[in-house]
């Protein structure tokens, strides 16, 4: 499976009867895709993770602006529940088959959790954290972005084959770094609005491949 990026934000503090109302200012930074937009699904888990969950809400057939999902939440804010919002933003995805870029949705998970949720989860994860899509959407496949283009061992996947192929073509090796870097922006710009939206104490950019994710995406916007 794919690694995946997040942002992950610790407030200054959580208190029970301000977490709709933060909520609600963390959910309007997102950056909703033009094709997707709006809020398609809402899930409420209470204790732990262990258990099932007490709220679950599918409105894909018609998704809900932030003013009907916090509406929607308004009775069941508890500091021992956690919120898990799903929705999508547009990045820049690359197919190989093609050998075209387009702007195309992708899901991000937001999760909200409240101070006594699963006995303090939030001091590992944050109050607030959104999974933000594929890693490679921010730093390339195969290592080929960052200082020197590094390449790695030969493609193990034909899929991955045709990407490399079309990679050995200057012009599409120079675009796909752009198009990154284009999601790298949007994402910086993203995670600057969550910062002013909330009283943040902490916020924090990762993935599960990169020991050093922050750093990956500043060496890709350093390439000129």
């Amino acid at each position: 499976m794919a690694n995946q990026a997040f942002v992950s934000v610790w407030c200054v503090d959580f208190p029970e009867d301000q977490i709709l109302n933060r909520l609600g200012m963390f959910l309007a930074t997102i950056p909703f895709s033009a094709a997707r937009p709006g809020i398609e699904r809402i899930t409420i888990r209470a204790i732990d993770a262990s258990e099932s969950p007490i709220v679950e809400q599918d409105f894909r057939g018609m998704p809900i602006e932030i003013a009907g999902a916090t509406d929607f939440l308004s009775g069941y804010v508890h500091s021992d529940c956690s919120y898990e919002i799903g929705c999508h933003w547009d990045l820049w995805v690359f197919d190989a088959a093609s050998g075209t870029f387009s702007l195309d949705p992708q899901h991000v998970e937001i999760l909200c959790h409240g101070g006594d949720y699963d006995n303090g989860y939030w001091v590992e994860n944050g109050h607030f954290q959104a999974c933000l899509g594929f890693e490679h959407l921010f730093t390339g496949h195969a290592g080929l972005l960052g200082p020197g283009r590094r390449k790695t061992e030969a493609a193990v996947s034909l899929e991955e084959a045709r990407f490399m192929e079309a990679m050995a073509w200057p012009e599409n090796l120079d675009r796909y770094q752009e198009r990154t870097r284009e999601n790298i922006r949007k994402l910086l710009d993203w995670s600057q609005r969550m910062a002013k939206a909330v009283p943040v104490q902490r916020l924090r950019l990762w993935s599960e491949g990169e020991e050093d994710f922050e750093a990956r995406l500043d060496e890709i916007l350093a390439l000129r």
